[in-house]
């Protein structure tokens, strides 16, 4: 029975919940795939550093030893003033040798002086008049 005072019931603030709620949870799943693929990327992005940082700290502890061995071994130092400076002792014999990069030189003729000519001595001409 219903009461002839009551307010009617309107069943029209249903399809506003239902649709309010469906529309929160829509955002709520683009929320979390939007988070899912920031979170791939940042995982990616550490990788890559650590990869970077692993790389830099081997490369440190070559150039320490490097280091070591340029303040501890003269012989190394000697080998890189001959290969990187160009540097020789006193009595080296230093001998250049082309750059085979470079491109060949086109020949070149020794200079030689020509074979002396035969003067010629004109032939006295017997219709000429000192002769």
């Amino acid at each position: 029975m219903t009461r002839p005072d009551a307010p009617a019931r309107s069943d029209s603030f249903r399809p506003v919940l239902g649709a309010t709620v469906l529309l929160f949870f829509a955002l709520l799943a683009i929320a979390a795939l939007k988070s899912n693929r920031d979170l791939q990327a940042a995982r990616s992005h550490e990788r890559l550093l650590k990869e970077k940082i692993a790389a830099t700290r081997a490369e440190s502890e070559r150039l320490q030893v490097r280091i070591d061995r340029l303040r501890h071994d003269p012989g190394m130092l000697e080998k890189l003033a001959r290969e990187d400076l160009g540097l020789v002792r006193p009595r080296d014999v230093v001998i250049e040798l082309p750059d085979p990069k470079a491109p060949p030189a086109p020949p070149v003729m020794p200079a030689v002086p020509p074979p002396p000519a035969a003067r010629a001595v004109p032939a006295a001409n017997p219709h000429s008049p000192g002769g």
